[in-house]
């Protein structure tokens, strides 16, 4: 396995996005196992997309306006949801100190839910993934799977470390009422932007 693919995939994983930003709100709101529990549902989020990656079924969306379009604007839609509850006070984006305790189950499909809606990580595996695997590679498969195992990997071990940092800081945060209005809409506008810039994304 190449530096460059660690190194690359390091930096991918590690930017903020989505994934990121509900982990770390799922560490403020309810703590580390829960930040811990939504960077797996992120992570586990990612199989779908790897597995159109290496099926080919990624090219259906490079292909296809209407199949990405769908799937993009869907996405969207998800993300404003999450906007709307965190501006609501209600959903798995609270943070505050008298938070109701979610199941694993629901913060997973969460977690699962916001990275499946975005067409952009297929077609981000699809160009990615064959970068680091030669043509005359005898096990192509295997080492797509590989590879793609190791980028999960880095997924969960990062978001849980965001995930954990933002924990460890929980109690400055709901202790203060000011800190906590201006979380809660820091993380609803992250969202909406987010949401505006998938919806102005191309193919």
């Amino acid at each position: 396995m190449s530096i460059e693919f660690l190194l690359t995939s390091l930096i991918v994983v590690a930017s903020p996005g989505t994934g990121v930003l509900y982990t770390l709100s799922a560490g403020l709101s309810r703590g580390a196992r829960a930040s811990i529990i939504a960077a797996f549902g992120c992570t586990l989020g990612i199989i779908p997309h790897m597995a159109a990656a290496i099926t080919g079924l990624a090219a259906l969306l490079h292909t296809s306006a209407l199949a990405f379009e769908t799937l993009k604007y869907l996405g969207v839609a998800y993300l404003l949801y999450m906007a709307w509850n965190t501006l609501k006070e209600s959903g798995g984006l609270n943070v505050g100190q008298d938070v109701a305790p979610h199941s694993a189950g629901k913060v997973i499909t969460s977690g699962i839910l916001i990275n499946i809606l975005n067409p952009k990580l297929s077609i981000f595996f699809f160009a990615f993934l064959p970068q680091f695997v030669s043509t005359t590679e005898p096990h192509a498969l295997s080492k797509m799977l590989e590879l793609s195992t190791v980028f999960m990997l880095l997924t969960f071990v990062v978001f849980a470390g965001y995930g954990i940092f933002a924990a460890s800081i929980r109690s400055h945060v709901v202790s203060r009422p000011a800190v906590l209005t201006w979380m809660r809409r820091s993380f609803a506008g992250a969202f909406v932007a987010l949401g505006a810039k998938l919806a102005l994304t191309e193919r």
